[in-house]
């Protein structure tokens, strides 16, 4: 079964009636333009979904309370509710029923971004790790010496600099308009899957002063975390990955 686009906008002729709920919108609470993607013909499914720009302050408009999240809490998240809102057809992108593939393309480009975002929060706390290994010192030497330490570190640098090859193929194939759904997916996957796994080292790394904020890698894991959900979720990227596979597509 295909997931149902249950916010509408019903076509009033000069304009349509929006109707529906969104979760999780980043900026939710600060942005003053928002792209709705909302079903304007559900006989079609997929084919019958738009995209309309709808401003914050229009009647109807609700903005949720601001989510209390366990990272990336400089950025506000909310739900956003569309009570009868007026929105005129100028304010429609593209040609009717062009939402979905917007959508879609949209999302394709996004997990580059989030993938870079992974890998910065990636490559702060291994900074950060290997600045303390340095610092630190246990039995007359600096940790990093110690192979239990030294190790974790090699793998971090390999894992970074993996990671950050992927996202660079995958944007290059975007700015050349060449597929890059198969290359955003893994890039996606790899580096956020790369973040989590890292960041929880730099805490190990900085021991019982990695558990508190003084440190920051703490904050860095909680961050790290959001990268495995949104933008499609590590087992989404997986469900895509696969997919290409069985069409021949491997890399």
């Amino acid at each position: 079964m295909q997931p149902t686009q249950r916010t509408t906008a019903e076509d009033k002729g000069d304009h349509y009636l929006l109707n529906g709920t969104k979760n999780w919108i980043t900026n939710g609470n600060s942005s003053s333009l928002h792209l709705v993607i909302a079903q304007t013909n559900p006989e079609l499914k997929h084919k019958g979904i738009n995209v309309l720009i709808v401003e914050s302050g229009w009647e109807g408009v609700v903005i949720g309370k601001k989510e209390d999240k366990m990272g990336i809490r400089g950025s506000d998240t909310t739900s956003i509710m569309y009570n009868n809102v007026k929105v005129p057809k100028e304010n429609r992108i593209g040609e009717d029923g062009f939402g979905f593939n917007f959508a879609m393309s949209t999302l394709n480009g996004g997990r580059i971004g989030i993938a870079a975002q992974a890998l910065g929060i990636a490559q702060g706390a291994f900074e950060l790790a290997v600045q303390y290994s340095h610092e630190r010192e246990t039995f007359g030497k600096p940790i990093a010496q110690h192979q239990a330490i030294a190790f974790k570190l090699a793998d971090m640098a390999t894992d970074i600099q993996a990671a950050r090859l992927l996202i660079h193929r995958a944007a290059w194939l975007k700015d050349k308009k060449q597929d890059f759904i198969m290359a955003s997916a893994m890039a996606k996957y790899f580096a956020a899957e790369m973040a989590m796994k890292h960041t929880v080292e730099a805490v190990q790394i900085h021991g019982g002063y990695g558990y508190v904020s003084e440190y920051h890698v703490e904050r860095m894991m909680r961050d790290a975390k959001i990268t495995q959900i949104y933008e499609g979720t590590s087992e989404i990227q997986q469900i895509v990955m696969s997919r290409m596979i069985e069409k021949g597509i491997l890399y």
